[in-house]
């Protein structure tokens, strides 16, 4: 029985890992992407453009914080404290 448990739990923070990575607000896009896509296509209204235009917005954000150097976060971090 402890053997199938670890083997279900690490099933499941594979998947977590994979899916939510790094940046869990880029994951959280893409999901809400896909509900809005699904409720849209639900009305009979064409959203196939949504999803791909919501990845490249969300890549760009995340590049975007990613890449931004590190004294510049510090900086912001402090300022924000006070």
């Amino acid at each position: 029985m402890n053997l199938i448990w670890s083997s279900l739990v690490a099933f499941g923070r594979f998947w977590y890992r994979f899916i939510v990575g790094d940046d869990w607000t880029v994951a959280v896009a893409v999901v809400a992407g896909l509900l809005v896509t699904a409720f849209l296509n639900a009305r009979a209204i064409a959203a196939w453009w949504l999803v791909p235009i919501l990845v490249v917005v969300m890549v760009t954000v995340s590049l975007g914080r990613s890449s931004r150097p590190t004294h510049v976060v510090r900086e912001i971090k402090e300022a924000n404290k006070q």
